[in-house]
């Protein structure tokens, strides 16, 4: 009977202690397995998260940029300001992006409302994008020219879009965000930034401004639209050429629109600074602005 007792006991004892120690370390080599690798991925999206949050710039979008496809010398888009487009071959190269500079009261929201009437005219999507002008004021301006924007808008053909420069910024670090989604679904083929000045004015240097435009001209290349952007000038009357240097080198056209002072009274012209791919002539044209909208002079003036 004792021997009995003892096998008992020692079959019980072995059977305890083997069960209890695998079980042991088991949990334990469980436990260390995921407390050590959980927090290596935890660092791992940590990084990407970061990765992901940098401000999107001219270099994350450079590929996407279909370079062959943009410009063809062979297709125009018609300016729809009169005696401008035999000055520059036909008219500004499909998919281009143009720049309107001039002073106060030069005719730079006149000159772009007057290109984007041209598309409407010939029954294309066309969009204006404002940092400062209401929409009841401006087409309530317009109309002195005959141009019903309003009409336009009902038929569907015609986008009025007010962003504040701080909500142009967020989208062009989103690629493009609501405004890419708007202008493919409405087949934007026409397109007006009035004015990129205010954009501009929330970066400290020209290091800065120079990057956001290549960015804001990568996601208008991706929309394969024809773009007209007007600027104001600095107002220096030494400075012949009157386009920031954040701008003059990317875009595809550079017209200079002028209201100088002559005696008591004040000339208009235009300047065809730049036009990529195209001959333009080395004059300034005198202009006017009448009741039809602008038009270009063939003589040429002198300021």
């Amino acid at each position: 009977m004792p021997k009995a007792k003892k096998k008992v006991k020692r079959k019980v004892t072995k059977q305890t202690s083997s069960s209890k120690k695998p079980a042991k370390k088991k949990v334990k080599r469980k436990v260390t397995k995921q407390t050590s690798s959980s927090k290596k991925p935890v660092e791992h999206i940590k990084e990407k998260i970061v990765q992901s949050k940098k401000p999107r710039t001219i270099f994350d979008l450079k590929k996407k940029l279909p370079k062959g496809k943009r410009i063809s010398s062979k297709s125009r888009t018609t300016s729809g300001i009169y005696g401008l487009d035999s000055l520059i071959k036909g008219g500004f190269k499909q998919g281009s992006i143009n720049l309107v500079e001039g002073g106060p009261g030069s005719g730079k929201t006149i000159f772009a409302t007057q290109f984007l009437y041209e598309g409407l005219k010939n029954k294309e999507h066309v969009a204006y994008i404002t940092f400062e002008v209401m929409k009841e004021k401006f087409f309530e301006n317009m109309l002195q020219f005959g141009w019903d924007l309003e009409k336009y808008e009902k038929q569907g053909l015609f986008t009025f879009l007010s962003y504040s420069p701080e909500q142009i910024k967020r989208i062009l670090l989103e690629g493009g965000g609501t405004l890419d989604t708007l202008v493919h679904q409405k087949n934007i083929k026409r397109i007006v930034i009035d004015s990129v000045t205010s954009f501009a004015l929330l970066y400290a240097n020209e290091l800065a401004k120079k990057e956001a435009a290549l960015t804001l001209f990568n996601v208008i290349n991706s929309w394969e639209c024809t773009a007209l952007l007007t600027a104001q000038d600095e107002g220096n009357r030494d400075r012949k050429e009157i386009v920031s240097t954040a701008l003059d080198f990317e875009v595809d056209g550079i017209l200079l629109l002028y209201h100088m002072r002559k005696g008591n009274q004040r000339k208009r012209g235009i300047e065809i600074l730049k036009m990529r791919g195209t001959e333009t002539p080395d004059k300034i044209f005198g202009i006017t602005i009448s009741k039809t909208g602008i038009t270009v002079r063939k003589k040429t003036m002198n300021l």
